[in-house]
């Protein structure tokens, strides 16, 4: 006595409904956040330019872009009104540049600011210091608690200033 082929058909499609039910029929997708870094590079000159001329340029030692902020360190930057900006290490995000220890800005007209931290607007031009600053210039020596200057304008302010400025008038 053998199993009937409608025995066979019957049980073979039992078994495939009851394996359809079993399975999970929606499409959905969960979204890994990965905190990876999205570019990496090393000892990389970056040259910002327009149809004219050169607008900044900056060297840093390491850099990453992580969820859209650039990490650099050891980050050496110049733009025709800016010598030299130096820092251990920044974050840029919208033009706007957090800088962090041993920040030192050398400017076209000869004086120096130094300080632990800094944000730099690199679209305005405008160098913000909200903590202990030194500016030296020659023997000239300015230290003050925050300090504010517009790179384009030349213009500086400073509050609870303590300065020593030698002139060449006597």
């Amino acid at each position: 006595m053998g199993i009937r082929l409608e025995w066979l058909v019957i049980l073979l499609i039992t078994l495939t409904v009851g394996a359809t039910t079993m399975v999970k029929l929606t499409n959905t997708t969960e979204e890994i956040k990965s905190n990876s870094k999205e570019l990496e590079f090393h000892k990389t000159t970056f040259i910002e330019v327009d149809t004219y001329r050169m607008l900044s340029k900056s060297f840093v030692q390491k850099g990453i872009r992580q969820e859209g902020t650039l990490h650099l360190e050891q980050l050496k930057y110049s733009t025709e009104n800016i010598t030299l900006l130096v820092a251990d290490y920044a974050r840029y995000y919208q033009n706007i540049l957090l800088l962090e220890g041993n920040v030192k800005l050398e400017e076209s007209q000869g004086y120096t600011y130094s300080a632990q931290n800094a944000e730099y607007n690199q679209k305005s031009g405008v160098l913000r210091i909200k903590s202990k600053f030194t500016a030296i210039q020659g023997k000239s020596v300015i230290h003050g608690a925050s300090f504010y200057y517009d790179t384009v304008k030349k213009e500086m302010n400073a509050t609870k200033v303590d300065a020593v400025i030698y002139t060449t008038k006597k």
